[in-house]
């Protein structure tokens, strides 16, 4: 039988490897501090790779001529750092962390390099369209050993050690069921190409979505309710081109997913930032001129809410009430941790929801499959305006998901990763305990710390190479809400989710202790230099947590 593992997997040395250190018994520093740092060192290098096997702390103690208590202690810190993997009766290996080459810093970087965590993150240098609310989202590659275009190091440095990605946006890719996967794509090659696309996406493809939204979502709806898409963004677009004209108001949430406000402005709406609180969406602060709202129910993209039954039900109220069409993103539905589901709001009311779904999160952004799912006269309307741009989702790609949906290789797969994504939680709630929210259910949380120590953490961890994302304020700042980091956990490994939350606990503690503190400023991520847009001042004080959580 074919699983998935849950971690990449590694030719591992059967033997362990003469290690370059010393320790220096003459020295003031603890032969334990010592070799840990020596250890560190080689595997910030790369002299020590990830997958070897190192000495036993027996074999070591006696190389080094030093106690074994000493080995054993450098040992159990470098694990707790998530430097090493300890597995029973197989001995202590490297971690699987990248390794990252620094690259000399850019000669025009100017002052604005040392100016904050986003000096760097100017226009001409970010991964995405800036918009002045909206997180800097998912951009960079530090996977792949790059150096991200909005690297936010403090000093415009790059680190010298192993880069972790702990911004939100990505899922974990690197583990699947190769045999399904190629049994996917293999039956879609065995289809013959076809020469006039559906607006609406292949049948067989939206009648295995539809069950498929039966049995995950609870949403009761068939095949003619469906369009397949590429994604949320493209979902998004074709509803806006169907719906909005110049001048139109569409509202997005404050703060939010900044891809929905860029697609409506491209459309030529005019955006209203709408408030949100702990829970999601503020619906008694909505303006009643609104064509069109989009909102995160199932997990507010940065804060964290889920948005409870009572204001669901004000909210549909409200839109019936407006005449405004509510525009579901059902953003991280997919994974819940320790609470129930709560409906979509389209099983409320179909006829004023537009629900959009993707496989970005489930399987891989790589598909570019997604669902909009929608009244059948509201689906028609947006199949035309689709037609008229000649807009399509590519055959091949439906048919392998069609067949990983009919042959249930993607139920297991998604019941796999909700475990594997649960340990990576369970290990930020663990290092970073109170000061965490909105994990109930996605890959990322909110890391509530005060406004002015933003900036210090953001810049120091990524000096240390670990890598977050931040939330900013928001255009109406009229109501205390939560502030803080944004953390994502879904494309780093356990091990690098522990090393990287516990850089992000040391950071806060120093702030804490004063470090940080001298000669603060009140300013945020990425308001010197290049901003992302306006912003509106906080006086700094720690409020209470208004708005949980943090997207993509």
């Amino acid at each position: 039988m074919t699983t998935f593992p849950c971690f990449r997997e590694t030719t591992l040395p059967r033997t362990s490897i003469d290690l370059p250190v010393s320790v220096d018994r003459d020295a003031s520093v603890p032969l334990t501090v010592q070799l840990g740092n020596r250890l560190r060192a080689a595997m910030r290098d790369g002299t020590l790779k990830s997958g070897e096997r190192l000495p036993s702390t027996r074999a070591l103690a006696r190389q080094l001529a030093v106690s074994r208590t000493v080995v054993t202690e450098a040992y159990q810190q470098l694990y707790a750092e998530g430097w090493l993997d300890g597995r029973h009766g197989s001995g202590t290996y490297v971690a699987d962390v990248v390794v990252h080459t620094p690259s000399p810093p850019l000669a025009s970087a100017g002052p604005a390099a040392s100016a904050g965590p986003a000096a760097s993150a100017g226009p001409a240098a970010s991964a995405g369209p800036a918009v002045s609310t909206w997180p800097s989202g998912a951009a960079g590659a530090a996977r792949s050993g790059a150096v991200p275009p909005d690297f936010p190091a403090g000093n415009g440095a790059a680190p010298a050690g192993p880069v972790i990605d702990l911004r939100p946006g990505r899922p974990w890719v690197n583990d699947y069921d190769r045999a399904a996967w190629r049994r996917a794509w293999r039956a879609a090659a065995d289809l013959p190409p076809g020469d006039d696309p559906d607006p609406y996406g292949l049948p067989r493809l939206r009648e295995a979505l539809a069950e498929h939204l039966r049995k995950t979502r609870a949403v009761a709806v068939g095949p003619e309710n469906i369009m397949v898409t590429r994604g949320t963004g493209n979902g998004l677009d074709l509803v806006a081109a169907t719906l909005l004209r110049p001048g139109d108001r569409a509202g997005v949430e404050d703060p939010g997913y900044r891809v929905a406000g860029n697609v409506f402005a491209a459309r030529g709406a005019e955006i209203v930032p709408c408030p949100v609180d702990r829970d999601g969406v503020v619906v008694e602060e909505l303006p009643g001129d609104l064509r069109v709202l989009y909102t995160t129910p199932a997990h507010q993209y940065p804060l964290g809410g889920r948005l409870p039954i009572p204001r669901r039900e004000r909210l549909l109220a409200w839109a019936r009430r407006t005449g405004a069409i509510v525009v579901e993103d059902d953003y991280d539905a997919e994974f819940r941790y320790d609470v129930a589901p709560l409906p979509a709001l389209h099983c409320l009311d179909p006829g004023r929801v537009v629900l959009l779904g993707t496989l970005s999160k489930s399987l891989a952004p790589d598909v570019g499959v997604g669902w909009l799912v929608a009244a059948p006269d509201l689906l028609a309307a947006v199949a035309r305006t689709r037609h008229d741009l000649a807009d399509r989702t590519g055959g091949p790609a439906q048919q392998a998901v069609a067949v990983l949906l009919e042959r249930g290789d993607l139920d297991r797969h998604l019941r796999r990763m909700r475990l594997e994504y649960a340990r990576r939680r369970a290990a930020v709630v663990d290092v970073l305990g109170p000061l965490v929210s909105g994990d109930t259910a996605g890959l990322h949380v909110m890391i509530e710390v005060p406004p002015a120590a933003v900036p210090f953490v953001v810049a120091r961890a990524a000096e240390r190479g670990v890598l977050v994302d931040w939330t900013e304020s928001p255009r109406r700042s009229d109501r205390p809400r939560g502030h803080g980091l944004v953390l994502g956990y879904g494309s780093a490994s356990l091990t690098e989710v522990r090393r990287g939350t516990t850089v992000i606990a040391e950071l806060v503690a120093a702030w804490r202790d004063g470090e940080g503190r001298k000669g603060e400023t009140r300013e945020e991520p990425g308001r010197t230099g290049e901003t992302r847009g306006e912003r509106t001042g906080e006086d700094g004080r720690r409020q209470a947590p208004a708005g949980k959580g943090a997207r993509r």
